[in-house]
């Protein structure tokens, strides 16, 4: 999974989005959700949603995109040629 953010650098930080604090976000909202889970049964999202690629990454923008003011992208590789980009439209 590749999580991109584009937007303006803050001229303070140099930054668009502190790393730390992305690396920390995906970390609670997605992979202590997702990791070691049977999306099917322990999911709520999944409950009536097929968990393809295409729906598992538009559930992980959904998760993530409150706590990113920038532009978010999310890609999600099933093999690897084979990859979904989602970025909420």
């Amino acid at each position: 999974m590749i999580i991109k953010i584009t937007g303006e650098v803050d001229p303070d930080t140099g930054y668009v989005m502190d790393i730390k604090t992305l690396k920390e976000l995906v970390e609670q909202a997605v992979t202590e959700r997702f990791d070691h889970r049977n999306l099917n049964l322990d999911l709520p999202e999944f409950a009536s949603l097929n968990p393809t690629a295409e729906n598992i990454s538009m559930i992980i923008y959904t998760l993530l995109k409150p706590q990113i003011q920038n532009k978010l992208t999310v890609i999600l590789y099933e093999t690897e040629r084979n990859f979904v980009e989602y970025s909420g439209e």
